[in-house]
């Protein structure tokens, strides 16, 4: 069993508190990503699942085992960190076996699932290589494979795909997705990568300032997110927010107007959100604008311009041809409304 709770944490380092009473369950088995801009506690909460950073108050629990006062060593957990930390004068095969041959562990078993690892990591031909020898991704398996080696309740990573390149990050985000369905066991990974979270996690924890603003499965927190933070950091490009005017039953913004069916009470003002993507040309509330700049990408261009003095976006298919203004349109049904003062979803 290797579920691990978060009961009321808080983190305060000099008198600032970094983690704000966090209540997080993570199951069995699961696959978890902690998302959020850097400095938000991602790793903080991380490094204390790990014990490597004090709690200030509250509680952890790996299992059925409050692990507040345990060393890290007897978590029973394995760390893989941004950096390899590889040890450059040893062979692939000495780095996977360094953490057994430190407790002490028999050499026939150690061989044994030093061979194990390697053959669920494709590093059986690069075992008597040194890391100098391996390609980034190659080195960042031997990180794996030494965690893989102390077959641990709990994986904890910390970014451990941003020194990759473009290419690599994808080929290595489905190695892991891979290595986690034949473990079967509980990984909590951190990503400041939104796109990481949505393609990784089974659920997606979404952090500002030490708060959690959403836990739910990628899909939820994509289609309902809670507020405009949310909204805003998941989706690219990141969803448009257009300042409106209630009037009635209708919302009225940049001279453009549609029916509301939802009870907004005496709200005067509420913030529209709009994904790129549903900036599209065949709808009901249409407006013209002035073109500021195209990205092409591929087989999508981005078209960016305002709407009142909110910078927009909208994704359209590349074959589009983009003059000096553009002829835009939304449907009612594909905007979120949300309060204009705290920005929570109505």
């Amino acid at each position: 069993m290797s579920k691990v709770v978060l009961k009321n944490v808080t983190k305060i380092y000099d008198k600032k508190k970094v983690i704000d009473n966090v209540d997080l369950t993570i199951n069995d088995k699961e696959f978890v990503v902690l998302v959020g801009a850097s400095g938000c506690g991602k790793s903080t909460i991380l490094r204390m699942i790990a014990g490597l950073e004090e709690i200030t108050s509250g509680e952890i629990f790996i299992g059925d085992k409050k692990v507040n006062d345990i060393q890290p060593k007897d978590r029973d957990i394995a760390f893989v960190f941004q950096s390899y930390a590889l040890y450059p004068h040893m062979t692939v095969r000495e780095n996977i076996a360094f953490g057994l041959k430190m407790r002490k562990v028999d050499k026939a078993t150690i061989e044994k699932k030093v061979q194990e690892a390697a053959e669920i990591l494709d590093l059986t031909e690069y075992l008597d290589r040194k890391p100098k020898q391996l390609s980034g991704g190659q080195r960042q398996r031997v990180a794996l494979g030494r965690a893989i080696v102390r077959n641990p309740k709990v994986f904890l990573m910390d970014e451990p795909l941003s020194n990759l390149d473009a290419k690599l990050r994808v080929q290595m985000r489905s190695e892991i997705k891979k290595l986690h369905e034949k473990l079967q066991t509980t990984f909590i990974y951190v990503t400041h990568d939104q796109t990481e979270a949505l393609t990784m996690g089974d659920r997606i924890v979404v952090l500002d300032k030490g708060v959690i603003q959403q836990f739910d499965r990628p899909e939820v927190i994509y289609d309902n997110p809670a507020n405009t933070f949310v909204a805003g950091f998941i989706g690219s490009p990141q969803m448009n927010f257009i300042n409106a005017d209630v009037n009635g039953n209708s919302i009225e913004f940049d001279g453009c107007s549609f029916t509301n069916p939802k009870d907004l009470g005496e709200r005067q003002k509420v913030i529209l959100g709009i994904r790129p993507e549903k900036m599209i040309c065949e709808g009901v509330v249409k407006f013209s604008k002035a073109v500021e700049m195209v990205e092409l990408l591929g087989s999508e261009k981005i078209v960016y311009f305002n709407v009142g003095n909110q910078k927009c976006s909208a994704k359209l298919p590349a074959e589009n041809n983009i003059g000096k203004t553009i002829e835009l349109s939304i449907n009612p049904s594909d905007i979120y409304l949300f309060d204009h003062e705290t920005g929570m979803r109505l």
